[in-house]
């Protein structure tokens, strides 16, 4: 699996993915706002047992896949 390093422009780009989180009443942490963002720019989907990234997908493009953890 190759390193993925964020570029400057995903960090603003994951603070403009918070907005409409936010905007819905969804507070959404700055790593896991990175995190979708850099799944978004490479076209990944993430796999997570965590829910916060549910709301973050139900706000934005972010492409999921449920862990069995």
């Amino acid at each position: 699996m190759p390193l993925i390093v964020p570029q400057r422009n995903d960090h603003i780009e994951a603070a403009e993915l918070r907005n409409p989180c936010r905007r819905a009443g969804v507070q959404v942490g700055s790593i896991d706002a990175l995190l979708a963002q850099l799944c978004l720019r490479h076209d990944l989907t993430m796999l997570t047992a965590d829910g916060d990234f549910q709301a973050i997908a139900r706000h934005s493009a972010l492409k999921l896949r449920k862990s069995d953890s």
